[in-house]
């Protein structure tokens, strides 16, 4: 097994589950008893300042709750990308200066120290092995992430995108038609 924690996971264009079609999972925990990340370019329309008011005034552009996955979708999960002086309670680093802030935290404590933060709602999730086996399947192309990537304006195109700066047939990838078959 080859941890792929820090790392993007994108979804294979032919993956055939609509929670994962052209999906960018940023992987937060990856270990022989399961893997846990986030899906970084699912926007609602359901605006922070409705989800969780004290937090609106930290996050980045646009002020959306994000669906990070299938798993739990009443549960919380904030990105944050701190100062490097940063958090010193609750905060997990996953990609350099970029990790998981205990939405537990008062927000106006933290806020001196957040340079930009996404709320997500569920995440994604994999049992012991499932993730690796998936791997093996080359349902998913995993690529290194950039800590800039979780705070996009227009997540919508963030898979194409990361494609496309991968270079070569994965640049490539990234003109793959929604449906093939229209082609």
């Amino acid at each position: 097994m080859t941890s792929t924690v820090g790392r993007l996971l994108l979804a294979e264009p032919m993956l055939g589950d609509p929670n994962f079609d052209r999906s960018v999972v940023l992987v937060i925990e990856h270990s022989p008893d399961g893997a846990l990340g986030l899906v970084l370019n699912r926007p609602t329309d359901l605006l922070v300042e409705e989800a969780l008011p004290t937090w609106r005034h930290l996050v980045t552009e646009p002020p959306v709750l994000h669906i990070g996955g299938p798993v739990e979708a009443r549960s919380g999960w904030c990105l944050a990308k701190c100062s490097p002086a940063g958090v010193s309670t609750g905060f997990v680093p996953v990609l350099g200066d970029t990790g998981l802030l205990d939405l537990e935290l008062d927000p106006d404590d933290v806020a001196a120290h957040v340079v930009a933060a996404r709320l997500y709602a569920g995440y994604s999730g994999w049992g012991p092995g499932q993730l690796d086996e998936e791997l093996a399947e080359e349902a998913w192309i995993v690529v290194d992430a950039d800590p800039d990537d979780p705070f996009q304006a227009d997540s919508g195109e963030l898979w194409e995108r990361i494609l496309a700066r991968q270079g070569g047939h994965l640049a490539r990838l990234s003109l793959f038609p929604r449906d093939p078959s229209l082609n």
